[in-house]
């Protein structure tokens, strides 16, 4: 697991290789990532954007952004969390992520928090650290 904490919004992600869904013979590997955010601060916060940054294993980079995350942009109190589950597929059997999410707090001030980067190995790469 990777985790890493931005103004007391301590974000948590764990990837999973899904063979069943990837086709290594045709270029195709499939992650699902799943995420946790835990509001350990003293204000209510609303999820309100993401952006993520993937890098595969040869150097090409795509972005994804949009509100909130699957289709939620959920609120998260002092000492809640929130967690979800999503996917990304690679031509390549390995890459990294990394993001931010766009909060709000209940008085309208927006920040940005950090994911941390992590990694996605496939059985078929040779081990090596992204």
């Amino acid at each position: 697991m990777y985790q890493r904490t931005t103004r007391s919004i301590e974000i948590t992600v764990k990837p999973m290789y899904l063979e069943d869904q990837s086709e290594p013979a045709n270029d195709h590997y499939v992650w699902a990532y799943w995420v946790r955010i835990e509001n350990r601060g003293p204000e209510t916060v609303q999820l309100r954007a993401r952006h993520w940054r993937i890098t595969d294993a040869i150097g090409r980079a795509t972005e994804d952004h949009g509100e909130g995350v699957v289709g939620e942009q959920p609120v998260i109190k002092p000492g809640d969390s929130y967690e979800y589950t999503s996917g990304k597929p690679l031509p390549t059997p390995s890459g990294i992520m990394v993001g931010t999410y766009e909060m709000e707090t209940a008085k309208g001030e927006r920040f940005t928090v950090d994911t941390p980067a992590f990694s996605l190995d496939s059985p078929y790469q040779p081990r090596q650290l992204n």
